[in-house]
């Protein structure tokens, strides 16, 4: 793999991609000053280094709750009986799995586990938990806060050098 030296250009590319991965590859050229081939060149290195996971569009759940309904989102803390590596990572495998499952973390100290679920509604939550936690006799104590309001979502990383 190629050595990781970032320049200001490849700063402001990986922020500008944050911000909006949609912009053309000639708005993004522009906007850092460069050719639309070099931009393209270097955007590529950026991927190939594995520093842009993935590009994803970000839906806004208060539109889409005019179609669907607003959902129930949860803040679930998880803590299990064994901690070894392989009941951590079987029960990782499957929170991943589970496409309700938005986020899984694995924290340290305090619970094993912090999930953020979104269902449809409390009866799909229930099911959730059903197949997550009461299903594993290896968890031993669930705590789910449920989201009254989203005030902030973030997912671009403050890019400080």
């Amino acid at each position: 793999m190629e050595q990781m030296q970032l320049d200001d250009t490849d700063w402001l590319l990986l922020q500008a991609l944050q911000e909006d991965a949609s912009q053309s590859n000639q708005a993004l050229a522009e906007r850092a000053h460069i050719s639309a081939p070099t931009c393209l060149r270097r955007v590529r290195r950026l991927q190939a280094l594995g520093l842009i996971e993935r590009q994803v569009a970000i839906l806004r759940p208060e539109r889409l709750a005019q179609l669907i309904g607003h959902g129930l989102s949860a803040i679930v803390e998880v803590s299990l009986d064994r901690q070894g590596a392989e009941w951590l990572d079987a029960f990782e495998a499957r929170a991943v799995a589970e496409a309700q499952v938005q986020q899984c973390w694995r924290v340290s100290p305090g619970p094993d586990f912090i999930l953020v679920t979104h269902t449809r509604d409390m009866p799909a939550y229930q099911a959730l938990a059903q197949r997550l936690f009461t299903h594993d006799g290896n968890v031993r104590n669930v705590k789910a806060f449920f989201s009254v309001k989203r005030a902030k979502c973030q997912w671009a990383l403050a890019l400080e050098k």
